[in-house]
Order: structure tokens, then sequence, then C-alpha cells
């Protein structure tokens, strides 16, 4: 069976073509409509489809998609193999959903963390049992950055440098990128703690835009072994949200 699975960000539209579970090619777009669907649909001859969006009007690509495969929209009171214990489910990011499904199908046995460095960061937690925990938000490394300059008088507009990583910044710059970049890592790896000691053979799951920039830093911690790089664990969580729906 052919799935077709878009995720569509604040910033990117993230596509995954699976053959079942496994990925057939995937695809990343700053921009996409219906001319982009169409070119996909041309090539794949599609069995299943579904679509996660976080805020657009997607009736011209649904339409597409009823008419090319079995459709499926993603949505917070879609039914799942997790156990939501989030208090308010109508609230909760869909690509948040989306990332703890895709952590229980690909550690179905683990009490699993899952970090999204994107826009903003979020720590997501499912049990070994499958128990859907809830997390936190946070800013993102950009989001931070942006904030610094647009809410001071002298403080400039730094970007990321993935390659510094001293917790001493000796001029504004550098005491900047330690304040963000390093405050960020040490956020990361404190909630890995909390979690790894309350939970028993924590998985580490990183996924985002800026997930490389984490995986490069707890790499060096004493969680190196617990950490996986998945950039599209989103992307497995709606492919198996399509198997669930058809085998229920």
């Amino acid at each position: 069976m052919i799935h077709l699975v878009i995720d569509i960000g604040n910033t990117f539209t993230k596509i995954a073509i699976f053959n079942n579970r496994d990925i057939v090619e995937s695809l990343v777009y700053e921009d996409f409509g219906l001319t982009e669907l169409k070119e996909i649909t041309g090539r794949y001859s599609i069995d299943c489809s579904i679509i996660s969006s976080v805020d657009r009007d997607i009736s011209d690509l649904e339409e597409c998609l009823n008419t090319e495969s079995r459709y499926l929209r993603f949505h917070a009171g879609i039914p799942t193999h997790i156990k939501n214990h989030y208090k308010t489910p109508q609230t909760l990011g869909l690509d948040r959903l989306a990332a703890v499904i895709g952590a229980r199908s690909l550690f179905p046995d683990k009490n699993s963390l899952v970090i999204d460095a994107g826009t903003c960061i979020t720590y997501d937690f499912i049990d070994s049992e499958a128990n859907y925990r809830g997390g936190s938000i946070s800013p993102g490394l950009a989001m931070r950055f942006t904030a610094m300059n647009a809410n001071t008088e002298r403080l400039p507009l730094i970007e990321i440098d993935p390659d510094y990583d001293l917790y001493i910044g000796t001029d504004t710059k550098t005491a900047i990128l330690s304040g963000v970049q390093h405050g960020a890592y040490k956020e990361a790896l404190g909630f890995i703690e909390d979690y790894n000691s309350a939970y028993s053979g924590l998985q580490v799951i990183l996924c985002g835009g800026d997930a490389k920039f984490f995986d490069t830093r707890l790499k060096n911690s004493i969680f190196a072994d617990s950490v996986k790089l998945e950039p599209m664990l989103v992307l497995f969580g709606l492919n198996e949200v399509i198997h669930q729906h058809n085998n229920d």
C-alpha cells in the first residue's frame, strides 16, 4: 500500500511517500500547493493519504486527495492507539501529537521523550504503556535571538552558530550565543535528567529543524546512548495513524 503523508508546518511542508512502513521518498517545500500535490499524485498511485496542517485552509488539497486516494484528515480527536492524558486535547499541537505517535511506533516498549526543536522547542513524553503525559513548550533558538534583539535597545540580532559551544562569552556577540545556545542545551539536558530520574530506560528522540544542534551536544553527554536523531518522526507518526485507521 502506498501512503502519502503531508505535514504542513509554520515554515515548511514536509512530505513522505511510504510503501507500508518504509519511506520511498521524502520532500520538503517552502511553498506547497495544488500544483505540487498533483505532481506527486501523477508520479505515484496513492492508496491512502493524510494531512496535518498547523493553520491553513487545505480544502483544495483535500478535494484532490479525496479523488486520488482514501483520504484522512489528522485532528486532535482522531482515534489512535495512545492514551491521551492532555487536559485540553483540542489545544494540543498536531505536530506534538503526531510526534509521540511516531515515537510509540518506533520504540513501542520504551519510555520516550520527544524533543522537537523547531520554531518552539517542545518536550513531550509517552511512557512504555502508551500513556501520553504531556510536556513543555519553550522558545526555539531563532525565537530567542529575535526576542533579545526586538525587546532591547542595543543587543544585535545574532544568528545560530552551530560551531559555538562555549559557556562563557567574551564580547556581546558571544555572550548572546552562550546565553541562547548553551542555555537551550542546558535546558534540554535538564529535562532529560528529570525524566530519566523518574522513568527507567528513557529513550530521547530528536526532531525539528534544529535537531542536529542538540544531537551534536547531547552525543557528548552521559545520555549519548539514549539519544536518537529522527528528522521525520512526525511523518512516521502520521503514517502510523493511517495503519491504525485501516486496521481498526
